[in-house]
């Protein structure tokens, strides 16, 4: 009776494996946490080997940070691409209005993966790549980030890879996350308007503040919706309502009119 016994609980056991097989899709993804505050002190290592920190790369400027992997086989080059292709047709500058880190969220990656990752991004946007910077890092130093994020990513043994979302963190100069843009491409007008927001006024025109007051943020898409139409469609139907209500009331004056036109 004890055999039969022990080789049941010996198959539970090995199918328990089986059982909890790796789901990327809830080990990855990104939790909101609106306004939450990333450390920018923690020591990392850049491309060029030297020791940096985020508050050093910022220089009191919105940091634009991409969590990736710089050995990536899939989607990291085409999103670090995508991201360079809305920043080339918008009007900020970076290096000078604000800063891009490619942030690898692997502790095994070194600077010359972050170099080599770099190197095909140089030969497509020789301009804009060079103010790219590209960072490696302890497991202890890169989770204080990606927890404060709320950037969440695992390793699949079945295929030996990392699953995690493609997005973009922009964050305010003393660290605090703005907003998401998610996907491989961000929309240019997104990417402005995320990076004016950053900025608390200090980059943009007057004009590009006073149009963030005609745009809301949708945290579930990372995009900004324009409520100016919203506003606009309201304010039609309450003119058109406004109209009718006072052609009723003029049509009504005149049959009363008449009637008592008519019993004199």
């Amino acid at each position: 009776m004890r055999a039969p016994i022990l080789l049941l609980l010996s198959s539970l056991l090995c199918a328990a494996p089986a059982a909890a097989a790796f789901n990327p899709f809830e080990t990855a993804g990104i939790d909101r946490k609106s306004d939450a505050q990333v450390p920018l002190a923690i020591p990392f290592i850049d491309q060029h080997g030297a020791p940096a920190t985020l508050a050093g790369i910022a220089h009191d400027r919105p940091i634009l940070l991409v969590p990736l992997l710089h050995k990536c086989p899939n989607i990291c080059g085409v999103t670090l691409s995508g991201l360079m292709e809305a920043i080339r047709v918008q009007d900020y500058k970076p290096g000078r209005d604000f800063e891009i880190i490619a942030f690898s969220i692997d502790p095994k990656e070194v600077p010359q993966d972050a170099r080599d990752s770099l190197a095909d991004l140089q030969r497509r946007y020789p301009a804009l790549s060079a103010s790219v910077h590209a960072l490696t890092g302890s497991r202890k130093n890169i989770a204080a980030v990606t927890d404060a994020l709320g950037y969440r990513y695992g390793w699949d043994d079945a295929i030996g890879q990392y699953a995690h979302i493609a997005a973009t963190a922009v964050l305010t100069a003393d660290g605090r996350l703005s907003r998401w843009l998610y996907g491989l491409q961000p929309a240019p007008e997104d990417l402005a308007l995320a990076l004016t927001e950053a900025g608390r006024g200090r980059i943009g025109t007057w004009g590009d503040q006073l149009l963030l007051l005609c745009y809301h943020y949708d945290p579930v898409t990372g995009r900004y919706s324009p409520i100016i139409w919203t506003a606009l469609r309201l304010a039609g139907v309450a003119t058109a309502g406004i109209m009718l209500g006072g052609l009723g009331l003029a049509l009504l004056r005149e049959r009363r009119g008449r009637k008592e036109r008519g019993d004199a």
